[in-house]
């Protein structure tokens, strides 16, 4: 029944997306942590009270994000096809494929009428660098990475933990990777309470990113792109970025396509130098968005298959 609810999620994330008007779980996870955030702060007074404050802003949020998802399941469970049907919309919800290539491509669109002011702002939607003073090359390159880096968080990943503990595993892991967006940052105001989060959504990404070099290899195989120098440069600069994972995904990006990504980018104000990935064999240009839309959509069918063959051999 959980094969078949996965598959169910995977074929409405790819048709349906993640619409503007539906409420998504995420939205309600955004709520709870900026409530929790807000008690904490009330409270703790010091550096160390507000990074333990910050164990304590996880353990409520995964915690009540795993138990709700449990709980709502269990009042399906009076009927096996109630079941999977309310389990496939939970796992739908944790997967991303469709919302990545329809925010890349709505860049790739504003870019092609070369108003560099709008692209910049279109990009602003997805990436928490800032984006007023970029190139045409930097807004490329700042969308390939995020769904380069995002084809672990929004697909891999989710995938991962539905096949390993169903939704309400998926689910707890979408909390995590929303606590380590929305408070994981190491500036003034969250280095502190953003410590826990951080951390612990690095180690929920290890085996997913690993994962991803095998997945993303064979997901290049498939669209026809240079899928050796693809694991190449993905195990070669693997450590060419401050996350322990995010080089992982976009070195395989960077050697399928030939380009170069990485460098220096502001965050808040504050540059931020980041080692490149990959070789600069060409320049970057706007069609790279398509290509990386394509490694991405092969990769989450290769995860799914993959998956559930390793799930056929446990069970």
């Amino acid at each position: 029944m959980y094969l078949v609810s996965i598959y169910i999620g995977y074929i409405l994330d790819l048709i349906i997306g993640d619409p503007y008007s539906f409420p998504h779980p995420v939205r309600f996870i955004g709520s709870l942590i900026k409530l929790v955030e807000k008690q904490i702060r009330k409270l703790a007074k010091t550096d160390k009270a507000l990074k333990l404050g910050g164990f304590i802003l996880w353990i409520i949020t995964v915690g009540t994000t795993y138990l709700v998802t449990y709980c709502i399941l269990k009042v399906f469970s009076f009927n096996r096809v109630a079941f999977m049907v309310m389990n496939s919309i939970i796992i739908y919800t944790t997967l991303a494929t469709k919302c990545l290539k329809d925010e890349a491509i709505k860049i790739y669109n504003v870019l092609k009428t070369k108003d560099i002011k709008k692209s910049r702002k279109q990009l602003s939607y997805i990436v928490g660098r800032d984006t007023t003073n970029l190139s045409e090359a930097e807004i490329i390159r700042a969308t390939v990475e995020t769904v380069a880096e995002n084809t672990v968080d929004g697909i891999v990943a989710p995938m991962f933990y539905a096949f390993l503990g169903g939704a309400p595993l998926a689910m707890a892991y979408k909390a995590v990777n929303t606590l380590d967006s929305t408070v994981g940052y190491k500036n003034d105001k969250y280095k502190d309470l953003g410590f826990a989060s951080a951390k612990i959504d690095d180690i929920a990404n290890y085996i997913p990113a690993r994962i991803s070099v095998v997945l993303m290899t064979i997901g290049s195989l498939l669209v026809g792109y240079d899928y050796k120098n693809c694991m190449k440069i993905s195990i070669r600069d693997r450590k060419n970025h401050k996350s322990p994972n995010c080089a992982y995904s976009e070195g395989a990006v960077a050697g399928a396509l030939g380009i170069q990504l990485g460098g220096t980018n502001i965050y808040f104000g504050k540059a931020v130098y980041k080692p490149t990935i990959g070789d600069k064999t060409r320049e970057i240009e706007t069609e790279d968005i398509k290509r990386t839309n394509r490694i991405m959509y092969a990769t989450s069918i290769t995860s799914l298959l993959l998956f559930t063959l390793g799930y056929i051999v446990i069970l």
